[in-house]
């Protein structure tokens, strides 16, 4: 089976809009003609999202953990059952392929990610099984993001208990999984159910209260909680540390800083040891007045030199338009930039405050006699 992207049958829901034909959201619902009420029910109250244009992904086999974990970046290989974890698949130069999430459960590695980049991920990790006793697969399963601090309750009405540990999972009736996210919101969970039974779970959880809500929701609290995305705020020279996925899943991070061999990892050390990344990930608030709206990939300029490049653009219920960006380390956060025509500025509380030496750095000094 391969990595399709069609249409969410959720289209058809009452007052679905559909994402724009070109972005990647154009599968599934945008909104359902109250955005910043969408957000503000899955901010305050129960909100459900379809994401079922994410890929699915199946990996069986005795080897399913320790193959997966010698070739991406987390440390996954002693994965308890009822677990998850974020994930990285990075290039030979330690740059960002593909993010995704995976969880395991009775014997299955479950992996979902961004559904345009899905039928490459599945191609490499196709490619990379030689002799492990590991067995790759599409599924025909769907995702759906609850959010809002009433949904642990809600949940518990359709019979099942929802997980209180962030990334654990458990089991849903009839096939899939129920498993608890850190973000885009302090109470996040996916289902990820049989792609048939896509109508059945979203009439149940609406049903037992869960508002409708479009990406648009899920989009700008992510923004905000300042989680990237491959290919949207990320571009083909991002390196894990610039887009703050340096981690094990105690941190809610995607790259392990002790573990063994993969690919990308030299990069990864050297940074982490010796160097700082030339790129931060922040979050900038946009010029609301502004006519003209700017778009993802624009530069962002700071006296007339491009100081960076804006990611993910949307408008949030509290804080106005906002956006993702990828920003010289070396700019101060008062800086006077602008997005496209827009002004901007760099919200100060987004600026990562780690400035302590690396050991590394430490290590070559006191070789040096310093």
């Amino acid at each position: 089976m391969s990595v399709v992207v069609a249409p969410s049958p959720l289209l058809a829901q009452p007052g679905a809009v559909a994402g724009a034909a070109q972005s990647p959201d154009a599968a599934v619902a945008w909104h359902y003609g109250d955005p910043f009420g969408e957000q503000r029910a899955a901010a305050q109250r129960a909100a459900v999202i379809d994401r079922s244009h994410r890929a699915v992904l199946t990996l069986t086999g005795s080897d399913r953990l320790t193959w997966l974990h010698t070739i991406s970046s987390q440390h996954v290989a002693q994965l308890p059952d009822g677990q998850s974890a974020e994930n990285l698949d990075l290039d030979l130069q330690g740059r960002v392929l593909h993010h995704f999430v995976l969880t395991d459960l009775d014997g299955t590695v479950w992996i979902d990610s961004d559904g345009e980049r899905g039928a490459a991920l599945l191609d490499f990790l196709t490619k990379m099984v030689f002799w492990a006793d590991v067995r790759v697969a599409a599924a025909d399963s769907a995702v759906l993001t609850l959010l809002g601090p009433r949904t642990a309750e809600l949940v518990a009405t359709l019979g099942v208990t929802a997980p209180t540990e962030i990334y654990a999972a458990v089991p849903l009736p009839d096939g899939g999984l129920l498993r608890r996210m850190p973000w885009p919101t302090e109470d996040s969970y996916d289902l990820i159910v049989p792609r048939a039974d896509l109508n059945t779970w979203w009439t149940r959880l609406t049903e037992a209260g869960a508002e409708p809500a479009g990406m648009w929701a899920f989009e700008a609290l992510r923004v905000a909680a300042l989680r990237p995305r491959v290919g949207v705020d990320t571009d083909e020279r991002t390196i894990p540390h610039e887009a703050r996925w340096i981690g094990g899943p105690d941190e809610h991070g995607a790259v392990h800083l002790d573990k063994g061999c993969y690919r990308g990892q030299e990069t990864v050390a050297r940074v982490h040891n010796l160097g700082k990344p030339p790129r931060n990930l922040v979050l900038l608030h946009l010029d609301g007045s502004a006519d003209d709206r700017p778009g993802t990939g624009a530069d962002v300029t700071a006296g007339g030199r491009t100081v960076g490049r804006l990611g993910t653009v949307i408008d949030h219920f509290e804080f106005g338009p906002i956006a993702l960006a990828l920003i010289k380390r070396t700019v101060p956060a008062d800086t006077a930039l602008t997005a496209g025509p827009t002004a901007a500025a760099i919200d100060p509380d987004s600026l990562p405050t780690d400035d302590a030496p690396q050991a590394g750095r430490l290590a070559v000094e006191r070789l040096r006699g310093r």
